[in-house]
């Protein structure tokens, strides 16, 4: 009886482009696949589910130029452990131009630009995503609650996790969106990068090995995945 092989553990980069006056962020996180018994209608199975332990994070100074965060974002995604990952860029603020001279700079990833909207549908339009921040919270939500996401000890961590305890989703009674931090009054740009990278570790699941941009890398190596709903941030720290 063939055994299909497991999946081999991958890594996502996501980074948040920030204008000049608040920073900008990068984090790095290991994909591994791990068997769990879920319940099912035709009874229970093992199925293979996602884990992502962030092992690198950094936020640049204010002001940093463009080119420099360039730079530094395809310097990090050619060298271990981060080589050839899928990089997943906000161009919700920095605009389309950013995220071109990204890719003129040929980083060995898999570029997928983002737009993060106020509205509840997602869908790619000419190779960008367009989000929901509302998904991008859910999913967040979602893992740190089930403990699927876990943060080593590394430089900075500790900014992450000051911006996740003052992070909060408020849901008006019009049904509109409203997000303190997000954006807003406190930095936010770590956890913004981390709900990048754990939005398309969730959303797709690799097919085949990552090539460079230059071998095609911009296309989509995934199948596409469930996208689970949560509800309250609850830090995966001190449990």
């Amino acid at each position: 009886m063939f055994t299909p092989q497991p999946k081999k553990p991958d890594h996502l980069i996501g980074c948040d482009l920030a204008q000049a006056s608040d920073f900008s962020a990068v984090v790095g996180l290991e994909r591994s696949w791990h068997k769990e018994l879920m319940k099912t209608r035709s009874g229970p199975h093992f199925v293979e589910v996602a884990h992502y332990l962030l092992g690198h994070l950094h936020r640049w100074p204010l002001k940093t130029s463009y080119p420099q965060i360039v730079s530094d974002v395809c310097d990090l995604v050619k060298r271990p452990p981060f080589s050839r990952p899928a990089l997943v860029v906000d161009q919700t603020g920095v605009g389309a131009p950013v995220v071109d001279m990204l890719r003129a700079a040929n980083p060995a990833a898999i570029i997928k630009p983002m737009l993060i909207t106020s509205g509840h549908t997602t869908k790619s339009v000419d190779g960008v995503w367009h989000v929901p921040k509302k998904e991008l919270v859910s999913i967040l939500q979602t893992l740190l609650q089930s403990g699927r996401l876990k943060f080593s000890n590394v430089p900075d961590r500790e900014l992450l996790v000051k911006e996740l305890l003052a992070f909060k989703v408020k849901v008006t009674t019009a049904g509109n969106e409203t997000f303190e931090a997000w954006r807003e009054r406190d930095h936010d740009d770590l956890v913004l990068a981390t709900a990048l990278a754990v939005w398309v570790g969730e959303k797709f699941k690799p097919v085949k090995s990552f090539a460079p941009h230059s071998a095609g890398g911009n296309s989509d190596l995934y199948l596409s995945g469930a996208r689970p709903v949560g509800a309250t941030i609850v830090p995966p720290w001190g449990r």
